[in-house]
């Protein structure tokens, strides 16, 4: 037991130091261009700290843990949104720009409906599926991009050679950033799973709280590391983001390698748990996130403390079932 914590520590530690200089070389890249850092962080940084789940769920999909592949994409959205987005609210609750949060919102809940759809009426995610997921994705970034490239053109272009270099080590803060948060999520997941195998936690319930909010760390550092250096909207974007990634990218990508059913862990009244309350659950938190965003254009510090106390009740009922 020694050496899964250890290694769950040493993981930790390479989330925390990959999201300081993630959050440095995104920021540094969104400023040089003039860039909203809601737009930056729901695309550039969402890829990023998207790549655990990226792997993990691939992996497990693969080696035939379709309850791991599953439980944690939906997992992944529940604790982003319920648990660490709500802690960055709680803190620092601030204004939102609706016209850079319009777009990712919208595709998420296209995605999500999609997604729920086949999920009730099937049951079973098909290949097919896994690539209208993927091609969702692609529309996505092409339509970002094009945001991005509009917002980059409007800004004024320096191509000095000082920028140059910064903009080089910028680039490098961001990769090595991206490289240690991937390296650091891996470490951290395996062993902690490892740990609560040894405490007899069921794997559904490790896939939807445990690995869950393991692949989920990169998000939570990256929204802490922003808040301290005062970019809250970074984290925001990043959340959003980071959500629809987990249900087009994460699971195209483990649908299209190898197709499964929704598991069957545990029942809620009589019921697959997971439609009676994964998915719920997930709509829920992301509506109470989003539309008083959209509506507002502003967040709320009982937003936060409502998201908050969803994702405990969401967990003791985890625990319990």
């Amino acid at each position: 037991m020694l050496v899964p914590v250890i290694l769950f520590l040493i993981g930790l530690l390479f989330l925390i130091k990959g999201g300081d200089w993630f959050v440095d070389g995104a920021t540094g890249i969104a400023e040089r261009f003039h860039l909203p850092d809601l737009l930056i962080g729901a695309t550039v940084v969402s890829i990023g700290t998207t790549l655990p789940e990226v792997m993990v769920s691939a992996t497990s999909a693969v080696s035939g843990h379709s309850e791991i592949a599953y439980g944690n994409a939906i997992g992944s959205i529940i604790c982003n949104t319920a648990l660490i987005s709500a802690i960055t609210i709680a803190v620092r609750p601030g204004k939102v720009s609706r016209k850079t949060l319009t777009l990712p919102i919208c595709f998420f809940f296209a995605a999500a409906l999609f997604y729920a759809g086949v999920a009730y009426t099937t049951g079973s995610f098909t290949r097919p599926v896994g690539i209208l997921l993927l091609l969702l994705f692609a529309v996505y970034m092409v339509l970002t991009v094009r945001q991005m490239t509009t917002a980059e053109t409007a800004s004024t272009n320096d191509t000095s050679k000082t920028k140059e270099v910064s903009m080089a080590k910028e680039i490098l803060l961001l990769i090595a950033g991206a490289v240690l948060i991937a390296i650091g999520a891996d470490l951290l997941v395996d062993n902690g799973t490892l740990i609560a195998e040894a405490l007899g936690v069921p794997e559904s319930v490790i896939a939807l709280t445990f690995v869950a909010l393991g692949t989920s760390l990169p998000e939570l550092v990256t929204a802490i590391t922003s808040l301290i250096k005062g970019h809250s909207a970074l984290s925001l974007g990043n959340i959003i983001g980071a959500n629809l990634f987990n249900l087009v990218l994460v699971c195209g990508i483990s649908i299209t390698l190898n197709p499964f059913h929704i598991p069957v862990s545990s029942t809620l009244f009589g019921y697959n748990a997971s439609l009676v309350l994964d998915l719920p659950v997930m709509f829920a938190v992301m509506l109470l996130l989003t539309i008083p965003a959209l509506v507002r254009q502003k967040l709320s510090r009982v937003q936060g403390i409502l998201l908050l106390i969803i994702y405990a009740s969401y967990c003791v009922i985890q625990f319990t079932m």
